[in-house]
């Protein structure tokens, strides 16, 4: 599965500066949930840990500052997307908050792999609305094309 979502990543990019990376934790380290408190709503920590993995992988390094992460966080069964300032100027939270829901449909009936193409594909199209490639340029590749397995 991560060798095929890899390559939609590359395929994805191939026609838009924007960068995508996919991040896939099996559940909160010990350390994320003391730091928060034991009376931290789920939410607040897991945007957080987002967050963190957002800045641990450079995705807010970019030229065009529009790199996204889709953060799946397995044992919590929650996903977020970070989507850097350049791209979220052109795209409203509640059409996040969408493709999340759509996500999350997949998800639970355990669809992971159909669910992350469809959201790789979503955010791929709302990348290419806003920073196509011009014809003939080659593709920007600022970021590798992994799917982080922590």
């Amino acid at each position: 599965m991560a060798e095929r979502l890899q390559q939609r990543i590359a395929a994805s990019e191939a026609r838009h500066s924007g960068q995508i990376c996919v991040c896939i934790e099996g559940a909160l380290p010990y350390d994320s949930l003391r730091r928060a408190g034991r009376h931290a709503p789920l939410a607040q920590v897991v945007r957080e840990r987002a967050l963190s993995w957002f800045g641990q992988l450079n995705i807010w390094d970019t030229e065009h500052n529009n790199g996204v992460l889709i953060y799946l966080l397995l044992a919590e069964r929650r996903i977020e997307i970070v989507a850097d300032r350049g791209i979220a100027r052109h795209v409203s939270p509640a059409q996040w908050q969408d493709l999340l829901t759509r996500l999350s449909q997949h998800l639970k009936a355990t669809d992971y792999e159909q669910g992350l193409t469809a959201a790789l594909e979503e955010v791929s199209a709302l990348q290419m609305q806003h920073f196509a490639l011009p014809a003939g340029q080659p593709p920007i590749n600022e970021l590798p094309n992994l799917v982080v397995w922590a």
